[in-house]
């Protein structure tokens, strides 16, 4: 039985710029591109939002940034039309949500 000390033996092989290469290229691997909205989504995501303020019932939003698709879960207290924000009360705290990283609207209840 060979007993040699696995990856403790090629860990000094390892420089700093392959560290950072690495990760660039994991980072690169998790990014997914933004999802295209026709005029039917968006309308969706407009009156699954007005259901959600007028029942005041908890709410599953998803958004895009930077590559990423980022779930909350709240109630939906106000509708900011002059900054283009939702805002979404969670237990956590309030949260600002701008409409143009919103793809998909739930209501949960």
């Amino acid at each position: 039985m060979i007993r040699d000390r696995g990856n403790i033996k090629w860990q000094g092989m390892m420089l700093p710029e392959h560290v950072v290469e690495l990760r660039r290229w994991m980072d690169g691997e998790s990014y997914t591109e933004r999802p295209e909205l026709n005029e039917w989504d968006l309308q969706l995501i407009q009156e699954e939002f007005e259901l959600a303020d007028k029942k005041k019932c908890e709410t599953l939003v998803k958004t895009w940034a930077n590559g990423l698709i980022i779930h909350h879960q709240g109630i939906v207290e106000d509708i900011d039309l002059q900054s283009n924000v939702v805002i979404l009360d969670n237990p956590f705290g309030v949260k600002r949500i701008q409409v143009s990283e919103v793809f998909s609207v739930q209501v949960v209840n």
